[in-house]
C-alpha cells in the first residue's frame, strides 16, 4: 500500500521542522546553524540569533517562501556586534 501526499499541502507536520533547520544550515546563502526551529501549536517558531535584522528578514523571507502555507513566528535577536571604542589591557 502507497502513502499518497497530496503535493500542494507540503512536507507532513512531524517532517516540517527538520527540513526548515536543514534549509538554514544547508543553504550557502544562509549557513545560519544557530537558529532553532520548534514546531508549536500554531506552526513554526524560529529562535536565536543573528548579526542584523537584514540577516533576520533575508531568513523569514526565505522560510516562507519555501514554506508558503506554514505559519512562522520569529524569536530571532539581533546581536550587536561592534567594533570595540576602547583598547582592552589585561592585567
Amino acid at each position: 500500500m502507497t502513502e499518497h501526499r497530496d503535493v500542494a499541502t507540503g512536507p507532513p507536520d512531524e517532517y516540517v521542522e527538520a527540513e526548515v533547520h536543514r534549509m538554514l544550515t544547508e543553504d550557502p546563502d544562509v549557513a545560519e546553524q544557530g537558529i532553532t526551529v520548534v514546531r508549536s501549536e500554531r506552526g513554526l517558531v524560529l529562535y536565536g540569533e543573528v548579526e542584523s535584522p537584514q540577516r533576520r528578514e533575508e531568513i523569514l523571507r526565505r522560510v516562507a517562501a519555501r514554506f508558503p502555507d506554514v505559519p512562522v513566528t520569529s524569536d530571532i535577536g539581533v546581536i550587536r556586534a561592534q567594533a570595540p571604542t576602547e583598547i582592552e589591557q589585561l592585567p
